[in-house]
This record gives C-alpha cells, sequence and structure tokens, in this order.
C-alpha cells in the first residue's frame, strides 16, 4: 500500500520540478533552483531513505551553480564571437537591464537592440553592428538550450534515485 503522504510530495516534487523546466526558457525564471527546490523539500519531507542521497543533491546543486554561469556568459560569448566590441556589450548589458521592463519580450529583444545600439554608438556601420546584436541573439539562444538540457538532467537524477510511492 502507497504512503498517501509519500505520494503527495512525489508528485509535489515533479509538479514543481515541470514549473521549473518551464522556467529554464523564460529569462529572470531561475528553473533550475526551482528543479533543485524540489528535490530539496522532498528530502526534507521524506527524509534520506525514501528520498535523494546527498551526492545527487550535491550533482544537482553543481548544475544549478553552472546554468548561472551559462546565463552570465552565453550572451556575452555569442555577441564576441560576432565582433562585439567593449560598446556592443555594455550596450547589450544595458539592453537586458532595460527589457526587464518590456515583459517577455523585452527580455529578448532588449540584449539584441542593446547590442546593436552600442556598436552603432562605438562607431560601427549598421551591418556589423547588427551582426554584433545577431551573435548576442545566437548566444542567449544557446544558454536557454544549454539550461533547459540541464534541467532535464537534473529530473533524470531525481527520478532514478528515488524510489516510485507505487
Amino acid at each position: 500500500m502507497t504512503n498517501p503522504m509519500e505520494a503527495f510530495w512525489w508528485l509535489f516534487a515533479i509538479v514543481l520540478m515541470a514549473l521549473g523546466l518551464i522556467g529554464t526558457v523564460i529569462p529572470i525564471v531561475p528553473g533550475t533552483t526551482i528543479i533543485l527546490a524540489a528535490a530539496v523539500v522532498h528530502r526534507v519531507a521524506l527524509g534520506a531513505d525514501r528520498s535523494l542521497g546527498m551526492s545527487a543533491l550535491i550533482t544537482m546543486l553543481v548544475l544549478t551553480l553552472v546554468t548561472y554561469a551559462i546565463d552570465a556568459a552565453a550572451g556575452f560569448l555569442g555577441a564576441k564571437r560576432f565582433g562585439a566590441t567593449k560598446w556592443g556589450l555594455i550596450g547589450g548589458a544595458a539592453g537586458a537591464l532595460l527589457g526587464l521592463f518590456f515583459g517577455l519580450l523585452g527580455l529578448f529583444v532588449g540584449p539584441v537592440i542593446g547590442a546593436i545600439a552600442g556598436e552603432i554608438i562605438g562607431g560601427k556601420e549598421v551591418m556589423k553592428a547588427g551582426r554584433a546584436g545577431w551573435g548576442t541573439f545566437l548566444g542567449g539562444l544557446a544558454g536557454v538550450i544549454a539550461k533547459l538540457f540541464i534541467g532535464l538532467i537534473m529530473i533524470v537524477i531525481f527520478l532514478m534515485n528515488v524510489p516510485s510511492p507505487l
């Protein structure tokens, strides 16, 4: 017979992890942190014998920290790869901050427009400035894909290490 509380905490963790996975593709939402929090809550609620071991939790913590590094570096590296100067990088960062005030679309478009504007202010031709903006976009997209993949890995770690309540 399944313990109802164990089934509840298992379902709670899975739902929270699904929300976290969605959060990995939405800027500002700490998707992998939500996935990690679900695993920690599951461990606290059910104890070590019915939940994740410490090594699995530490692995999930490290993966969460990796996603923060990816978030910080992806747009920057993409912009640099496509020829952005310090002006484009500063513009991209400013565009990201301004994009916060314009909802979800602003979070995606702000860094791109900012990088292009920064390059133009720095004296680059429009086409070369557009290349820096394109690099910012591609870097950000690569970062989102990497975070989604890492979020999936974290969920698999959870599912492989936690006994099913059924």
